[in-house]
């Protein structure tokens, strides 16, 4: 892997690149972009979504990678910027179809292997370990690792060259001159690239309706010691993103300094934190960590409690807890609950209702002034746009509507109204000498992960699932002697998620005779296929269950075939 000073090339007249996003335009997350020069395609990020409340019993959303398995010859590389789950979370499932050697920082590449164990895909992935200055050649392209500060360990800048000319694309980021762990962001190094000029600027919109500037991590340190300070006399449960080591480490700081034992509880936390530890990228002073087991052992206000569940997640830890179902920690009025995360859109009615439970049961709850965003607000995204001078201006990571406010950033700083690009997912967007405009789209979509499977639910299958959830099922059974034409006994009829059985035996017997009516004239009239029948079925008793509840339950009629 070659450590040479990156140089940017002389472009190209008749070079032509083009920058197709597959996902992570519009939303937060599933972010991925690919660049196509020549015959050579790498790809930045490979990330995952969550459900939306209507994807009813799916597990995570994944992007719809057709374009690329169609030019899978082409593809050289893929490019991971830092280690969240909406820039990798993706990886175990693309990575499985499209065989590509990766590149990522050591404590994302970390991340990443312990995904890839767990799929069992550890020994079929090439994989590559870079360092920041690091300039990878694949194909077409030059990409080159740029050190930045974000909310995890080693996340990456990517100054990406091809013969059209530099793009430099930020990856999540913010500038923060005083990180917990390692160096600030490398602005001169920006700047440098800047100065041989850079095509077009791909850069992180999350904050950018925010003015101002994004404050250090190591403000939440001072917060945490106050909250100490304030809280002697009880146990402190602290909630935020597993993936935040920075943040665990501040807690982790504050206990030793006041003498308490710290327990991670929560499964990807604990994952993470171990991964961390055994990279170098968190101290933890010895003796303080203990098991959760030992916790009975220390007064409980000895002890702090590091957990997943800043979002309000149903399964995670701190839900668990604010609900009595956690089997090893019971919520007290002896307990100080702080959640240390901001809400992600559409988390706000699940976080609350945590804050409610936890209240409930006597906790004091901190959620405000306990957090700081890893994201670059908008004299941060100056500062890049400045340093860098791109031509081009594309925002990236973020809803619509901060998409456009960063857009507004780049105008403001005299870059050209034409020149700003917001682009849609599956955009072609292509950029030579003589200008840039976006030229055709592509696929795209939304993959939807349940279990093991990847794909197999749809948009009829979530229908039936919000159909089932909001109406139930009724299941008709009959037994009928095909060659006679006659019903044999009398029909069963079983109902889940519509009436509850026992309290309604009127409606179930109206229904059973109607089934019985119903059924006995079609064969009277000489229907013997099955089909037809279930269609009569479903036809008569939905109409009926409708005129007497309206409710329209999912109707399965199940007809036996009886021969003497």
């Amino acid at each position: 892997m070659s450590r040479k000073k990156h140089h940017n090339a002389e472009q190209d007249d008749r070079a032509k690149l083009q920058i197709i996003p597959l996902g992570g335009l519009e939303q937060i997350g599933m972010n991925i972009t690919a660049f196509c020069s020549g015959d050579s395609i790498i790809v930045v990020d490979v990330g995952m979504a969550f459900p939306t409340d209507d994807m009813l019993g799916v597990d995570l959303v994944i992007p719809d990678i057709s374009w690329l398995l169609e030019n899978e010859e082409k593809v050289k590389g893929f490019f991971i910027t830092h280690g969240h789950e909406d820039h990798i979370g993706a990886i175990p499932y693309i990575l499985n179809q499209l065989k590509a050697p990766l590149y990522a920082t050591r404590l994302t590449m970390g991340i990443i292997e312990h995904k890839l164990e767990e799929h069992h895909l550890l020994d079929d992935v090439d994989r590559h370990v870079v360092q920041f200055g690091d300039v990878i050649e694949v194909g077409e392209f030059q990409v080159e690792y740029i050190r930045t500060n974000h909310s995890i360990v080693d996340a990456a800048a990517l100054a990406i060259t091809s013969p059209a000319g530099t793009v430099v694309h930020t990856g999540d980021f913010k500038v923060d001159y005083t990180p917990v762990y390692g160096d600030p962001i490398d602005l001169q190094r920006f700047a440098e690239i800047g100065r041989q000029g850079v095509l077009a600027l791909m850069c992180d919109s999350t904050n950018a309706e925010r003015p101002g500037y994004t404050a250090s991590e190591k403000t939440v340190g001072r917060t945490f010691d106050q909250l100490f300070q304030e809280h002697v006399d009880t146990r402190i449960i602290v909630a935020t993103f597993a993936s935040n080591v920075d943040r665990v480490q501040q807690v982790i700081n504050s206990a030793a300094k006041f003498g308490r034992k710290v327990v991670i509880e929560g499964r990807s936390m604990v994952t993470i934190i171990d991964i961390a530890q055994q990279l170098g990228c968190i101290k933890i002073p010895e003796n303080t960590i203990i098991d959760i087991e030992q916790l009975k052992n220390y007064p409980e206000n000895k002890t702090v409690i590091i957990t997943t569940g800043s979002q309000g997640e149903n399964m995670a830890a701190l839900s668990r807890m604010s609900t009595g179902q956690h089997k090893k920690i019971t919520i007290g009025p002896n307990d100080t609950v702080i959640l240390s995360s901001h809400p992600i859109p559409g988390n706000e009615k699940a976080i609350t209702n945590v804050i409610n439970d936890l209240l409930l049961k006597g906790a004091d709850v901190i959620s405000q002034d306990v957090h700081v965003s890893g994201h670059a607000c908008q004299e941060d995204i100056k500062l890049i746009y400045t340093l860098v001078q791109p031509q081009y201006a594309i925002p990236v990571h973020g809803e619509y509507k901060h998409l456009i406010a960063q857009g507004k950033i780049a105008r403001d700083l005299g870059i050209p109204k034409k020149n700003v690009f917001i682009l849609r997912s599956g955009d072609i967007l292509e950029l030579n000498a003589r200008g840039a405009a976006v030229n055709g789209k592509v696929p795209v979509g939304a993959i939807l992960v349940d279990g093991k499977g990847v794909g197999d639910v749809g948009n009829a299958v979530l229908r039936d699932r919000q159909h089932l959830s909001e109406d139930g099922i009724v299941i008709v059974a009959a037994m009928v002697d095909k060659e006679t034409g006659d019903l044999i006994g009398a029909p069963s009829i079983q109902s889940r998620g519509f009436v509850y059985m026992r309290e309604a035996d009127e409606l179930i017997e109206d229904c059973m005779d109607l089934v019985v009516e119903e059924l006995s004239h079609a064969l009277e009239k000489g229907t013997r296929d099955n089909n037809k029948l279930k269609g009569i079925l479903r036809d008569e008793l939905g109409n009926f269950l409708w005129r007497r509840t309206e409710r329209r339950p999912i109707i399965i009629p199940i007809i036996m075939d009886v021969r003497a």
